[in-house]
């Protein structure tokens, strides 16, 4: 039968129960990889045909650098188009993504129509001998959460707010057969009653049927080694909403997330880049870590599940570790910290060794409460943590690359989806439209300079830029102002 993967011999209940009435030679039922486990055995031989071996389609809105777009990746989907506001972001997301067209514009001036022009150009990369039929299986994203979240000032009359609306638009208008949308838990408070109401009524009445409208999940159930509280709703076409994502058992420590990556003070070059070739030492320490989480991140170990396009990367070289120089003061204040609490001058809080991180936060700028999420003490060293630190703790890939400054890479992280938590929200919607999404090939090797981006530089001719609907700090080049906030 094309198509079908694997047999497995029916369930042992079925196979006891055949047994004790005397039909030791009943044939096994056949199953597809994804089975569908109810209403069978009358004792006869049954043949369940297999889901479609394809992969999905899915557009990215809100995209910031790709944190949920690689969750769905791995999980079997083609992220074909983003939106993204910010060009440092968007950037960031062409290199990692290269196979993604990317529109750098005001999701408030982004049409239905546009977004399908993008997803047709984005399709015709990944599969240049098929024909797009112009359906979309998913519409994902976390529009910026700052008026809902605790960080900072949280405003219900936020602008910000607005952007919600502008997701179930285009869900409205593109009719997609699944969405995903993100957003913190406080998005569940009563004051905000009205905007997420609001938002799921139009949502029901476009057809959809949804799930995770009134709880939060927290990330460090879905294997990432961090406390993150998020409101992950799902939603599909017709009266049957999507299952929720399944957790996983078990829980990742700050000690296995950092498992062997190396001390950045033994790196002098770190000082004036992002990016630093490996010692024969630090190599050695890499390859001998026991942690299986770490050993999937590095890539020292393959996860079978992982349905992602393969990435052209240099394992020698460690990146987006730029080093942050302390005060002696500051040093001996942070080595004095105990792991799990709070420095009392900074306020900056010491990670432990042997529990998942608090919340990553990207902060907010003085118009939003100048809430400026300082980073985590390193749980051993009296410094604060490195950018590939916190994406590990985030459950990122070593081979992913962020900015190269500091101050816009932390920030990238902390304002993204953890990819785990993205995977397993993917993986319920490829449960719901009943697909098996068939392993890709790699993906070219992307260019570096996208990583530290001039906005009026030659790296907006590779996106879908209009320059009028930027934000006004991003029409000009990255600013020294931005290079010295990445010491601090």
């Amino acid at each position: 039968m094309p198509g079908l993967r694997s047999r497995r011999r029916c369930p042992q209940s079925w196979r006891e129960s055949c047994l004790s009435d005397g039909l030791a030679g009943a044939k096994s039922v056949v199953w597809p990889r994804r089975a569908i486990r109810e209403e069978v055995c009358d004792r006869q031989p049954v043949t369940y045909d297999p889901a479609p071996l394809r992969r999905p389609l899915a557009v990215d809105l809100f995209s910031g650098v790709g944190g949920l777009a690689l969750g769905f990746e791995q999980a079997g989907f083609d992220v074909v188009a983003a939106v993204e506001y910010d060009p440092v972001h968007a950037t960031t997301h062409l290199f990692n993504f290269p196979q993604t067209e990317i529109l750098c514009r005001d999701i408030g001036l982004v049409t239905a129509d546009q977004v399908r022009a993008a997803a047709r150009k984005g399709f015709a990369r990944v599969r240049p001998d098929e024909k797009w039929d112009g359906r979309l299986d998913a519409l994902i994203g976390g529009p910026p959460c700052q008026g809902f979240s605790s960080g900072g000032k949280r405003e219900d009359g936020d602008a910000r707010n607005e952007l919600l609306g502008h997701f179930v638009r285009l869900v409205e208008e593109l009719r997609p057969a699944t969405f995903c949308l993100e957003n913190v838990n406080g998005l569940l408070e009563s004051k905000f009653d009205v905007v997420r109401e609001g938002a799921f009524k139009r949502l029901r009445a476009a057809g959809y049927a949804l799930s995770g409208t009134d709880s939060a999940v927290d990330a460090v159930n879905f294997g990432v080694p961090q406390g993150r509280k998020r409101v992950l709703v799902l939603g599909t076409l017709g009266d049957r909403p999507p299952g929720r994502p399944a957790q996983v058992s078990g829980s990742i420590t700050v000690e296995q997330a950092l498992s062997g990556l190396p001390d950045p003070s033994t790196y002098d070059v770190l000082l004036q880049s992002d990016e630093a070739t490996l010692s024969d030492v630090d190599l050695l320490a890499r390859s001998a870590s026991q942690s299986a989480y770490a050993r999937r991140l590095a890539g020292l170990d393959s996860d079978v599940l992982d349905l992602s396009y393969e990435r052209a990367w240099d394992p020698g070289l460690l990146t987006s570790s730029r080093r942050t120089i302390h005060q002696a003061e500051v040093v001996k204040r942070f080595g004095e910290t105990l792991p799990g609490t709070v420095e009392p001058i900074s306020r900056f809080y010491r990670l432990p060794l042997d529990g998942p991180s608090r919340t990553l936060r990207a902060g907010t700028g003085s118009e939003r409460g100048s809430h400026t999420s300082p980073r985590p003490i390193h749980p051993t060293e009296p410094r604060v943590i490195t950018a590939r630190e916190a994406a590990r703790l985030h459950g990122y890939p070593d081979w992913f690359r962020f900015h190269t400054t500091n101050w816009h890479a932390h920030r990238q992280i902390g304002n993204s989806v953890p990819p785990p938590l993205a995977r397993a929200a993917a993986q319920a919607l490829i449960d719901a439209l009943h697909v098996e999404p068939a392993r890709p090939g790699a993906v070219e090797a992307s260019d570096s300079s996208l990583l530290s981006l001039s906005p009026r530089g030659s790296e907006l001719r590779l996106m879908d830029v209009v320059v009028e609907q930027l934000p006004k700090k991003r029409r000009r080049p990255v600013s020294s102002e931005d290079a010295e906030q990445s010491a601090s």
